[in-house]
This record gives structure tokens, C-alpha cells and sequence, in this order.
């Protein structure tokens, strides 16, 4: 099993956590944010996390709260991030808008940067190959796909998330996503039928979540469905999937148990990890189980 953390990320850096937040900067920026896995105490005090802040999110309810300001700064800002790609000193940078909103995101999952590297190392050396990014939020896997010349499909259930991913699309002097406001499920039965392959697929889905018609999404409950019929829809020759799952009781056998019967078919590498960001204060936060399949 593998354990992954972004190690080269100058615009952003976990803090500290502990006490069920976490102290993050983005850019210039320092926020604190709730954090349900941070259930350890804090190494640095309150006093000095408050003097570290630019603003704090106060939960109001179980999906929705407000921030309170604790020293100047923007409603939205950006910050950038230089994909690797291996053994060469060669880099794309990406451009993301981050902003404050009332669902205590700004429109980043750091841990994910492992996951882009990945995908552009992958696409790179290939001829214009196809991508689909499924639960694409805004946008970071498929902007690094696109950085890597790839025909990139991305498919988010929110018209203002998808609008977000557009922006930071156009911030990172890319173009040609092609955007879809569609429920995840529904997308990929769609694209079996039209039988459509595709040779990278990430999908990071939410324990909880609607599609755009009001469809129901539980993790435990529909990952096996999406992942039989993402499975008909992946490249059994040459491809890339990437499965993340943020639960909280889930274990990386669980992706493992889920892509092992399509890589002992196809012949496929198979691997799981964890995703986690080391804080300064020297705290490792685990954030979600992957695994991945890859054959070239």
C-alpha cells in the first residue's frame, strides 16, 4: 500500500490540525477550517492558529455555515500549481480561482495534486487520448489532462462548479473541456451504450451528493454499480483509471476488492494507497483511499 503527498506544492501548505479543524495557507492566505478525521489534539496553540488566520469557517449546520473574518483578505484570490513530469525538468503550470463559500470549500482538494501528476505523466507520451473525469468538482484532474494534451470530458452535477472548473480552465491558458452538467451515474450508462472507451478515467465520488435531477448518490450504496459500468467504458488495452474515496470508514482494500477482477482480466497494474498532506507542525492527515490501474 502506498501513502501519497503533494511534496512540491509552493502555493499551498497544511499548518497544523488536531481538535477537529485544520490550519491551512493557500497562497498568502491562512484559513481554518473543520476537519471530521483531525480527532488528535493540536501541536500549536489556539492563540497562535487565531494569529496565523486570515479567516475562519463557523458551522452553522451539517452542510452550511459562514466565516469570520480575523484579518484582512479577499473574497477570492488564486494560487498556482506546477505539474511534474518525471524525469525532466519540464512543467505545466495550473491556475486555480479559490474563494470562500458557504460550504467551508474554497475550490481545492490539495491532496489531490498526487492524482494530477499521476494523470499527466500517463497522457502525456500519448497521442491526443481520450479523458473522462467523473465527480470533477472544479476541475483539477481534468485541467492537468488537458495540460498533457488529452481529449478531456469533464461531468459535474452543479452548473456553478462546472462554470468555476471553465474559469479555471481559462486561468491556466487552456481550452477544448468539454463540459458536461450531468449526474455521474447517468453519464457513464450513457456512454457504454454509445460505446465509447475511454484510456484515463478518474472518478473521486462523495460519500453523500444529488445530481442536477434531484438523484440520490451513496457512496456505499451505488460505488458498485458506477464502478461495473466505468469499467465497460475503460480502454481494456492502454489506460488510467484512478478511484478515490473520502470515507470515513473506508479501507483501501475496498478499491482494491472493486478493480481487481478488470486487472487480473486485462492484465492490468493494480495499486492502492492513501491519500494525506503533512502539516508543518509535523501532524500526517489522512484524506481519502485510492486505487489505480494502469497498463501502457
Amino acid at each position: 500500500m502506498q501513502l501519497l503527498t503533494p511534496t512540491h506544492w509552493k502555493d499551498y501548505e497544511l499548518l497544523d490540525c488536531g481538535d477537529f479543524e485544520k490550519l491551512e495557507r493557500f497562497g498568502k492566505f491562512v484559513t481554518i477550517r473543520p476537519e471530521p478525521q483531525a480527532v488528535w489534539k493540536k501541536i500549536y496553540s489556539n492563540a497562535d492558529w487565531e494569529k496565523q488566520a486570515h479567516v475562519k469557517f463557523i458551522p452553522k449546520s451539517s452542510s452550511s455555515g459562514e466565516w469570520k473574518m480575523l484579518n484582512k483578505m479577499p473574497e477570492q484570490w488564486t494560487i498556482d500549481y506546477s505539474l511534474q513530469e518525471t524525469g525532466k525538468s519540464v512543467k505545466d503550470t495550473l491556475t486555480f480561482r479559490l474563494g470562500l463559500t458557504s460550504f467551508k470549500h474554497v475550490g481545492i482538494f490539495p491532496e489531490q495534486a498526487c492524482n494530477w501528476d499521476v494523470i499527466y505523466n500517463y497522457l502525456k507520451p500519448l497521442e491526443k487520448p481520450k479523458f473522462l473525469n467523473l465527480f470533477a468538482y472544479t476541475g483539477g484532474a481534468s485541467i492537468a489532462a488537458r495540460a498533457a494534451g488529452a481529449d478531456v470530458t469533464h461531468v459535474d452535477s452543479i452548473k456553478q462548479v462546472v462554470n468555476w472548473a471553465n474559469e479555471n480552465m481559462q486561468k491556466s491558458n487552456l481550452d477544448n473541456i468539454r463540459w458536461m452538467i450531468d449526474d455521474a451515474l447517468k453519464f457513464a450508462k450513457k456512454e457504454q451504450r454509445r460505446g465509447n472507451f475511454y484510456k484515463g478515467i478518474i472518478l473521486d465520488p462523495p460519500a453523500f451528493g444529488h445530481g442536477p435531477n434531484g438523484e440520490k448518490w451513496k457512496l456505499e450504496d451505488n460505488i458498485l454499480e458506477m464502478m461495473d459500468c466505468v469499467l465497460q467504458i475503460l480502454d481494456p488495452q492502454q489506460h488510467l483509471l484512478i478511484l478515490n474515496a473520502y470515507s470515513l470508514g473506508f479501507s483501501a482494500l475496498v478499491p482494491e476488492n472493486l478493480l481487481r477482477p478488470f486487472a487480473t482480466k486485462h492484465k492490468s497494474n493494480l495499486s492502492i494507497g492513501e491519500l494525506y498532506l503533512e502539516a508543518k507542525s509535523g501532524i500526517k492527515l489522512p484524506l481519502g483511499v485510492w486505487g489505480r490501474l494502469e497498463k501502457m
